[in-house]
């Protein structure tokens, strides 16, 4: 089977207020650390707006203030029946509107701040720059798309997996990525509900480890899903020696004595070889062969 690599997040940043683009700092095939920088715009207006928001919330302050003041002196004369019970109450609606447009006017800040905060574009991840969509000098607004990027960290393959044995992948969810000699684990197997017409397959997605730099969106791999399970006699490759068309391996007893083995071997699993005849499981095995032969030799030799 086969499938393709695509990022796991991939997404367009786009306006979140209007101006024009002074400054673009990253372009295509540029890395951009997460939360960087990457395009600003010219904020003059929104720098008036949140001084200007300032300025009406100080004045507001100043008169809450007042307000609070006058309300606790008519309060007080209320207690010694000075004044009426509706001088009270037009001091406690003063009151409380002042602390009301106050309140509404340190928000109007805060959203003033946010607007200057827009005019900084910044990378909501680690990735790479794959499209820059306005230049500098455009004027923008909400909504416009920016730039476009992917993160390399985080990746996955999309394949199709056979309506014949998704039941078995579903039950064991394990499967591999092969690319030339690496062989990559899948941390998750994700079956879509939905079978395809008219191929009867399923779509699925394989999530990778992250990190894997030898690995870009786009690029087309095998894919290997486990449909059983099965014991295998594996030893190290390294270990196992040819000799024209025959298989060996050094053996070593419980005795310490190192012997030729040969073997029947099958096949290649990433730097492992399978055995199907000439060993047992539990037997031990030389690691250099090299080093095994040296002795088999000078045992030989001894007389």
């Amino acid at each position: 089977m086969h499938g393709t690599i695509e990022a796991v997040n991939q997404a367009t940043v786009s306006a979140q207020t209007s101006g024009r683009v002074a400054e673009i700092l990253y372009d295509v095939n540029d890395v951009v650390p997460a939360g960087a920088v990457i395009i600003r715009l010219k904020g003059a207006e929104q720098r008036a707006g949140l001084q200007s928001a300032r300025a009406a919330a100080t004045e507001a302050r100043a008169r809450n203030a007042e307000a609070a003041i006058s309300y606790q002196r008519v309060a007080d004369l209320y207690q010694r029946r000075v004044v009426s019970k509706s001088q009270l109450d037009q001091a406690t609606a003063n009151r409380d509107a002042s602390a009301a447009r106050l309140s509404a006017l340190e928000a109007g800040v805060s959203t003033a701040v946010a607007g200057v905060g827009y005019t900084e574009i910044r990378a909501p991840y680690a990735g790479v720059v794959t499209k820059r969509l306005v230049e500098v000098g455009e004027a923008v607004s909400p909504g416009t798309p920016l730039m476009t990027g992917l993160s390399l960290r985080d990746l996955r393959v999309d394949t199709n997996v056979p309506q014949s044995i998704v039941a078995q992948v579903q039950k064991l969810k394990h499967a591999a990525v092969y690319l030339a000699d690496q062989r990559i684990e899948a941390t998750k197997i994700t079956i879509f509900p939905e079978a395809a017409t008219p191929s009867s397959t399923f779509r699925a997605r394989l999530d990778l480890p992250p990190g894997e730099l030898a690995l870009a969106p786009g690029m087309y791999v095998k894919v290997g899903l486990v449909i059983g399970e099965t014991e295998r006699l594996l030893v190290p490759a390294s270990a196992v020696i040819e000799r024209g068309e025959v298989t060996g391996i050094y053996v070593i007893d419980s005795k310490g004595q190192v012997s030729l083995r040969y073997i029947r071997p099958g096949n290649h699993l990433g730097n492992k070889l399978e055995i199907l005849a000439g060993l047992t499981a539990g037997e031990r095995v030389a690691l250099d062969p090299i080093a095994a032969s040296a002795k088999v030799f000078n045992i030989r030799q001894t007389p």
